[in-house]
């Protein structure tokens, strides 16, 4: 076996194409679009690469590609948590030989940029997909949420990783019809602190997205690896996310005016990513501009609130609002998440939402010695 880096075009176009391959015949794995993984592995192109560093290497036998992996450092998330972490991501294998062989290439490398700890899969930061998929693997992942197959976590638990946190995703069928108390709580918010919840205005988008950047890094930023997203990142995130967005689904929340919360909802364009195959010419074009308007399924992907607040029942009344847009669309079902396995507040009330606990996400981590 012979681990490499990816040293130019070529190589780079075997690293994008491997899950192709690795996943042939697999009717659960959506492929992405090979553009958009050259964007999000290219310096220059990913805002990532303003403050992280990372190494791509691919694994060969007999002259065969058999695995890939990504190994990343990150200073935001040093200089936010106070520690050198080193994060592997954009991984795949064929054996559990080659998983051992990857991953100790990654290893290798943080620990030359001076990384004590290894921690993944992470593409690139907890902003991008992340976790490995430990359950769950009978059903297609929604928009940026990450597929692998199940002897995966045998292979990088054997490397010598261990949990360091699950992530929970849950599903939630319609009419989205929400508990007594839930509604209670909702209504109150309303009356008691004058909580009004708008939709996003797509004509002042740039606005708007300011809005989004303040609440995002306040309403996360004592979360358990969670990394600011620059500026360059949020908007590059609103780029992609655009074409998708429907106004009713990225809602507001305000008190005397200002928003102090948003929701973020999308419709999963994975449904209809799917035909394409991971490409856009020539028929992938169609598939995605056929499909886009007939999706009735989405991921709730974020709702924040700024922590001033927390617990005045502004996140039900988001909900709420969010459920009435989606049964007036005829959305069928949703997908939640994700949310940190000890994160009870959340969790709690999605519960009390209706919806389900149904995909389990894990991070792991191990100690890298000098």
């Amino acid at each position: 076996m012979e681990v490499t880096p990816v040293g130019g075009p070529q190589d780079l176009a075997a690293f994008i194409q491997l899950p192709f391959e690795i996943y042939r015949g697999n009717p659960h794995w959506v492929a992405p679009l090979n553009s958009d993984e050259k964007v999000r592995l290219t310096p220059g192109k990913n805002p990532f690469f303003e403050h992280g560093e990372a190494a791509l290497f691919l694994a060969r036998e007999n002259g065969r590609v058999v695995g890939r992996i990504a190994a990343s450092v990150d200073r935001n998330h040093d200089r936010v948590h106070g520690e050198r972490q080193g994060a592997f991501g954009f991984f795949e294998a064929r054996s559990g030989d080659v998983a051992s062989t990857l991953l100790g290439a990654a290893e290798g490398w943080v620990k030359g940029k001076g990384a004590t700890v290894a921690r993944g899969p992470l593409s690139f930061t907890t902003n991008d997909e992340c976790g490995l998929l430990i359950d769950g693997f009978d059903r297609s992942q929604p928009l940026l949420m990450p597929y692998n197959g199940p002897d995966y976590r045998g292979w990088i638990e054997a490397a010598g990783y261990r949990k360091a946190k699950d992530l929970y995703s849950f599903t939630m069928p319609a009419p989205y019809s929400l508990s007594a108390t839930f509604k209670r709580v909702a209504d109150m918010a309303r009356r008691r602190a004058g909580v009004v919840t708008r939709p996003l205005d797509m004509r002042q988008f740039s606005k708007e997205l300011a809005l989004v950047k303040e609440i995002y890094n306040s309403a996360w930023e004592k979360n358990w690896g969670f990394v600011p997203m620059t500026d360059a990142e949020i908007d590059h995130m609103a780029k992609q996310l655009k074409p998708a967005v429907i106004p009713d689904f990225v809602r507001f929340a305000e008190v005397d005016g200002k928003a102090v919360a948003f929701l973020l909802y999308v419709p999963d364009v994975n449904l209809a990513l799917k035909p394409a195959r991971g490409r856009l010419f020539p028929f992938g074009l169609f598939h995605l501009l056929f499909g886009l308007p007939r999706i009735r399924e989405g991921r709730l992907m974020a709702l924040g609130v700024v922590p001033e607040y927390r617990r005045t029942g502004l996140a039900p009344t988001l909900v709420s609002d969010l459920g009435v847009a989606l049964d007036r669309r005829g959305y069928t079902m949703s997908s939640i998440g994700w949310t940190l396995e000890d994160n009870d507040v959340v969790n709690k009330l999605i519960v009390d939402c209706g919806a389900k606990r149904s995909v389990t996400h894990r991070m792991y981590e191990k100690p890298l010695g000098a």
